[in-house]
C-alpha cells in the first residue's frame, strides 16, 4: 500500500473486467475494493460480517432477503451496508463502478452463493 492519495478513477482506468474487485487500500483489517460491474452478480451471504457498498459512478442495485425480497437503488454517491447474514445479490443493467468495504480475506462469493457462472470468480480481491 502507499502513503500517498489513491485517486480511484485511476484505478479503475487499470483493468475492465466485471465484478473482480481490486484492493485499492487496506484500513485496519478491512480492504477498500474497486470494481466494474455490469449485469448480475449471484445471491450469497456473508454469515460473519457486513458488506459496505458505494456506488462511485453509474447506477447500481441490490436485491436483499430481509425476509422478503427488495432492492436498494444506489445513484452515484450513494452507499448501503448489507448486515451480515442478509443474502444480497448486486447488479447493475447500464453499468457502475463501485467501491466495496469488507474485511480482508472476506470471500466476494459470500460464504453460502448459488453455482457460479462463468463471469463469476470466488477470491479475496486482486493486489494492485
Amino acid at each position: 500500500m502507499t502513503n500517498e492519495p489513491i485517486d480511484l478513477r485511476a484505478v479503475l482506468a487499470t483493468f475492465d473486467d466485471l465484478w473482480n474487485p481490486r484492493i485499492a487500500a487496506r484500513i485496519n483489517d478491512y480492504d477498500i475494493r474497486v470494481t466494474h460491474v455490469k449485469g448480475s452478480y449471484i445471491w450469497h451471504v456473508h454469515d460473519s460480517t457486513d458488506e459496505l457498498f458505494l456506488t462511485l459512478d453509474g447506477d447500481f442495485n441490490i436485491a436483499v432477503r430481509d425476509p422478503d425480497e427488495r432492492v436498494i437503488s444506489l445513484p452515484a454517491g450513494s452507499l448501503f451496508v448489507v448486515p451480515k447474514g442478509i443474502y444480497h445479490r448486486p447488479f447493475s443493467d447500464g453499468g457502475a463502478q463501485i467501491l466495496v468495504m469488507d474485511p480482508a480475506n472476506t470471500p466476494t462469493t459470500g460464504d453460502t452463493h448459488d453455482p457460479l457462472p462463468d463471469h463469476i470468480q470466488t477470491h479475496t480481491g486482486i493486489e494492485l
